[in-house]
């Protein structure tokens, strides 16, 4: 009778292999499992190899991001939510920095291309809701404007969570996020008021 696989141990094994990709440390079968108590042949029972073993890791990242911006409640506010799911997206990356170095790496494969493709149609979704309750112009490009939000998550995370600027950076999103979408047609006034509670609904005065 086969062993039921317990999934703690293939996360561990994930954790591990992220952290010490961002320490440049070599990862082989041998240093993976060093000090975890599991041996080398549980690379091959959970992931089928190195090779699987790396897109598990980079799949991880973002399960663990679609996760973090389902939990963001949609409102009567798109414009509002737009600025929450940034602050979702850049709590995600400072939560699990291993990861999400990890997995904007193009040189290891995703088990699932389009579950990741997901966490960016989640921002298109509110930009076209912002279209039809008339905050954004007609003619603005949900997919463009839901990339360039994008944008500005993963430049401010790149430079907080992975980088070498200080958590108070984050506060720059709601001047960046506010000249975005005021540029997409949204009045000054309401656009600021519903970043600033989107934003900082979520991270205070950051």
């Amino acid at each position: 009778m086969a062993r039921t696989k317990d999934p703690a141990v293939g996360s561990l094994l994930i954790e591990r292999a992220a952290h010490m990709l961002r320490t440049r440390e070599p990862v082989t079968l041998r240093s993976l499992v060093a000090g975890t108590g599991v041996s080398t042949m549980a690379v091959y029972t959970y992931f089928g190899g190195m090779d699987g073993l790396w897109k598990a890791l980079r799949q991880e990242g973002f399960t663990r991001l679609a996760g973090r911006l389902a939990a963001v409640a949609a409102t009567d506010d798109p414009v509002r939510d737009l600025a929450a799911l940034g602050a979702a997206y850049l709590s995600n990356a400072l939560d699990s920095p291993d990861l999400y170095r990890v997995m904007f790496d193009t040189t290891f494969e995703l088990q699932d291309a389009a579950a990741a493709d997901e966490t960016l149609h989640r921002l298109v979704g509110t930009v076209e809701r912002a279209k039809s309750t008339g905050r954004f112009r007609d003619d603005v490009d949900p997919l463009e404007l839901a990339t360039q939000s994008w944008t500005i998550g993963h430049g401010l995370a790149s430079l907080v969570a992975t980088g070498p600027l200080p958590r108070r950076t984050l506060a720059h999103g709601v001047p960046l996020l506010t000249a975005l979408f005021i540029s997409a047609g949204d009045s000054p006034d309401a656009c600021r008021r519903s970043v600033e509670d989107g934003w900082r609904g979520h991270w205070g005065d950051a």
